[in-house]
C-alpha cells in the first residue's frame, strides 16, 4: 500500500497556509521537496498517533506497519508507503534510526495519554518528536553533522516546547497534558487532570517556567546560527524568528484561563522573512 495522492493532497492543503510551508518556499526544489517529504511522514505518523476514532492495539499496528516499510525503504526492497521518501533518503543520506526515533515519539501518545509526565520523560519525547525531524531536516539544509545535530538538539526543543505551551487547551480536549510535573508542583498544582489543569490560574506560573527553558534554547541555536555554519540556514532562521514570535506573545499575555491561541498575521510574517533574509 502506498501513500494515495488524496492524501498528498490534504496534507499540502494543511501546510498551505504555515509558517513551516513560507520556510519550505524559501529553498531550493530539491531541498523544499524533501523537506516536504519530511513533513509529509510526521503528518501521517501523529494522524495515527492522534486518532481517538481507533483503539490503541490498531495505532500500535499502524505504527508497526510504518516500521516495516522504513526497513524495507532502506533494505532497498519495495517500501510501501514510505517509498516517497526514497529520494530525499538517497539525496541527503537521512538517517533510518531518525525516522524510527519519530515514530518512538507518536507511540508515547499512543500506550497512554502523556499527563504531567516527568521533566525526563518530556525530555525523551522532545528528543523523538521534534529533535529528530531537525536532525533529517538540518542534513536537507546541507550542515555538517555536529553543527546540525546541536542546532537540531537547540532549535528542535525550543520549537517542541513552545507547540506544547501555545496547544495547552487542544492538547487537553484529547486527554493530553505535556506540562512537566515538577513545574506544575512548584506551581502548587498536584492535580495531573489536564481539564483542572488547564482551569487553574496557577498553571501560569508553570508555563512561564517551561517558557524559561524555551528561551535558553532559542538563544542557543540563534548563536549557533550566528556562528555561521555550513549550510542553508534561511528557513531555520525564519522557524526560529517566528516560534520565538508567538512565544513573546503568549508570555505578555500570560496563560491564565481563559486563554486565546496566539497567532502571527501574515503582515509579521513577510516582515520575519525579509529580516531573516537580509540580516541573518
Amino acid at each position: 500500500m502506498t501513500v494515495a495522492p488524496s492524501d498528498v493532497d490534504a496534507i499540502r492543503a494543511r501546510v498551505s497556509g504555515s509558517s513551516f510551508y513560507t520556510a519550505m518556499r524559501l529553498m531550493p526544489k530539491v531541498e523544499r521537496e524533501a523537506m516536504f517529504a519530511i513533513y509529509m511522514f510526521c503528518r501521517l505518523v501523529d494522524d495515527i498517533a492522534d486518532d481517538g476514532t481507533r483503539p490503541r492495539p490498531a495505532r500500535a499496528a499502524a505504527l508497526a506497519e510504518w516500521r516495516r516499510d522504513l526497513e524495507a525503504l532502506y533494505a532497498g526492497r519495495p517500501a510501501g508507503r514510505a517509498s516517497f521518501l526514497r529520494e530525499p533518503m538517497q539525496a541527503f543520506g537521512l538517517q533510518h534510526a531518525d525516522f524510527l526515533a519519530v515514530i518512538d515519539g507518536m507511540e508515547m501518545d499512543v500506550v497512554t495519554d502523556i499527563r504531567a509526565p516527568d521533566a525526563a520523560t518530556l525530555a525523551l519525547y522532545c528528543d523523538r518528536v521534534a529533535v529528530a525531524v531537525g536532525r533529517l531536516s538540518t542534513r536537507v539544509f546541507g550542515m555538517e553533522e555536529a553543527p546540525g545535530a546541536e542546532l537540531a538538539h537547540q532549535l528542535g526543543r525550543a520549537l517542541q516546547l513552545t507547540n506544547i505551551l501555545r496547544d495547552l487547551d487542544e492538547d487537553a480536549e484529547i486527554g493530553r497534558l505535556y506540562l512537566p510535573r515538577e513545574l506544575l508542583a512548584q506551581a502548587g498544582i498536584e492535580s495531573t487532570e489536564p481539564d483542572a489543569v488547564i482551569a487553574d490560574s496557577r498553571v501560569d506560573g508553570a508555563c512561564r517556567a517551561l517558557a524559561a527553558q524555551a528561551l535558553e534554547y532559542f538563544a542557543a541555536a540563534d548563536r549557533l546560527m550566528r556562528s555561521r555554519p555550513r549550510g542553508s540556514l534561511l528557513a531555520p532562521r525564519l522557524m526560529g524568528a517566528v516560534y520565538r514570535a508567538l512565544l513573546d506573545r503568549m508570555l505578555a499575555e500570560g496563560w491564565k484561563p481563559p486563554r486565546q491561541r496566539v497567532r502571527i498575521g501574515k503582515p509579521y510574517l513577510l516582515y520575519l522573512v525579509v529580516r531573516c533574509s537580509v540580516f541573518g
